[in-house]
């Protein structure tokens, strides 16, 4: 996950492949959506989930072109290595220009006639698992790269900063309330302010903190050694968020069916289209993973034709969550984290599922935690990382992971906004690694495929999308998603 390349791991089939891929995306950002959807309308909402579910889709066959046509690289240096070697050893020529002409002749000339030779047809395969950053140093240059790091190590702070405010929220949500110390949980008709009382003499606030720190001395360590996410801790979550997922659609419908509906939520309102776009970008986002999650997929013969499946069923969860979520409570009433709402007796009477719903959350999130962090770690490292140097130890051990801990729990600290917190790390870093990012590496990928193989080779996996329009349509709307989302925050800000 720094950047490199790494081996393809077990095979699986494209349909294991999928699966995968649709746990990935539904996350965290599932769960704020809801309230997002209530804010910005639901015909807004609807539309620009439609739309930005569209453009996540461009712009995951962009990459997958991308690793595509790293492979092919890849694959040929390979195939040179060898005869360049015997070519050395053989030659004993030492005249300079001729040296410089053979030369040109191998990087010009020689890999299209032998790729043409040999055929291309499995050139372009993907096999070797290469991870974003290695795809970033092999099409960009080096202001490129470190744009690349800068922006992924913003977007997993950002993903830290949630997750650590995420599981302290979600567990003063179920532990206090306005009257101390309640069965049944969270209220959902009632508006909690940080300074009511929890236990005691100990406000929310405190609550929030206490677990936070808890969280932090229970989950902080591992950011200072490796960690590995098991195949079987994976399935375990996996089939917590589903059965979550599925018992919340139900209750909400069953709620809805008999007539207990509160919701009356607008056709549109702009106000709440800042965080509604932010909560979309990053609910979709998948790119940096691609390479971890495509490589190892047997059969990639109808791969962008499985993702395209993947998309759509996406929408359809989002859409069945959201929708029955805004028309089964009020507006007003819809928590940052929407599990929570259904931690009060009145909707849910099973108490096991008010418990299971209401640390949800905090299950999934706390084996995701130290995963995301060893990843940023790593980034870091890799970010200044020097060819044949080596870090101190003390900077290896203490410092790399203490600059990955501090920062999102410092953020937590302050606040535990979630649906601000997923809207702004959606809108800035989602935008960059789910738009600008892929792009760039689509656009420059090509240029490079061509000069070194020609135009006659064709790279199996390109994306449906080949004309450059749609490069630069999806630049256009990343830098358009930027500004807007600029400015709305300070005209907010400036009103307030």
């Amino acid at each position: 996950m720094a950047g490199e390349i790494t081996e393809t791991g077990e095979l699986y089939s494209p349909y294991v492949g999928l699966v995968y891929m649709f746990n990935l995306i539904v996350g965290t950002g599932a769960l704020t959506m809801p309230k997002a959807f209530a804010a910005a309308g639901w015909l807004v909402s609807l539309v620009l989930l439609v739309f930005l579910g569209f453009m996540s889709f461009v712009t995951t066959t962009f990459v997958m072109e991308a690793m595509a046509a790293a492979n092919a690289q890849l694959r040929w240096k390979r195939m040179e290595s060898p005869k360049e070697e015997e070519e050395d050893s053989s030659s004993s020529a030492s005249d300079s220009d001729v040296l410089i002409q053979d030369s040109y002749e191998r990087a010009e000339k020689r890999p299209i006639l032998s790729v043409q030779r040999r055929g291309s047809s499995n050139l372009f395969e993907i096999t070797d698992r290469v991870e974003m950053g290695q795809m970033a140093s092999m099409f960009f240059n080096k202001v490129g790269v470190n744009l690349f790091y800068f922006c992924i190590i913003i977007y997993l702070y950002g993903d830290l900063a949630i997750y650590a405010a995420a599981v302290p929220f979600s567990l003063m949500q179920v532990t206090c309330s306005t009257t101390g110390n309640d069965s049944c949980g969270v209220e959902a008709d009632t508006k909690y302010n940080d300074t009511d009382l929890c236990w005691g003499p100990i406000r929310r606030v405190d609550a929030y903190r206490i677990y936070l720190a808890v969280f932090t001395l229970l989950l902080g360590p591992f950011t200072f050694f490796d960690v590995q996410k098991t195949k079987y801790l994976q399935i375990l979550t996996s089939l917590m968020r589903w059965i979550a997922f599925t018992i919340m659609i139900v209750l909400a419908l069953v709620r809805i069916g008999h007539g207990q509906g509160e919701g009356h939520p607008p056709l549109a309102d702009l106000a709440g289209v800042r965080n509604l776009f932010g909560v979309c970008v990053y609910s979709f986002m998948c790119q940096h993973s691609l390479p971890s999650l495509v490589t190892p997929v047997s059969s990639k013969r109808h791969l962008t034709g499985l993702v395209f499946l993947d998309y759509m069923l996406i929408l359809a969860f989002y859409s069945l969550l959201s929708f029955t979520a805004i028309f089964c409570f009020r507006s007003d009433s819809l928590l940052d984290m929407y599990t929570l709402n259904f931690a009060h007796c009145d909707v849910v009477g099973l108490a096991a599922v008010r418990f299971f719903l209401a640390l949800f959350p905090v299950f999934t999130i706390s084996t995701n935690f130290p995963i995301i962090a060893v990843t940023l770690r790593n980034n870091w490292k890799t970010l200044f990382h020097r060819e044949g140097g080596t870090y101190p130890w003390v900077v290896d051990r203490v410092v790399f992971p203490t600059i990955t801990l501090l920062p999102p729990v410092v953020v937590a600290f302050c606040t535990h906004d979630l649906e601000s917190l997923v809207g702004i790390t959606g809108a800035y870093a989602g935008t960059g690694i789910q738009y600008v990012i892929p792009a760039f590496l689509v656009y420059h990928c090509r240029k490079d495929t061509e000069l070194a193989f020609g135009y006659s080779i064709v790279n199996k996996h390109r994306s449906p999308f080949r004309h450059t329009f749609w490069v630069g349509f999806v630049l256009l709307w990343a830098f358009s998603c930027f500004f807007f989302v600029t400015a709305n925050i300070i005209l907010s800000e400036t009103k307030l």
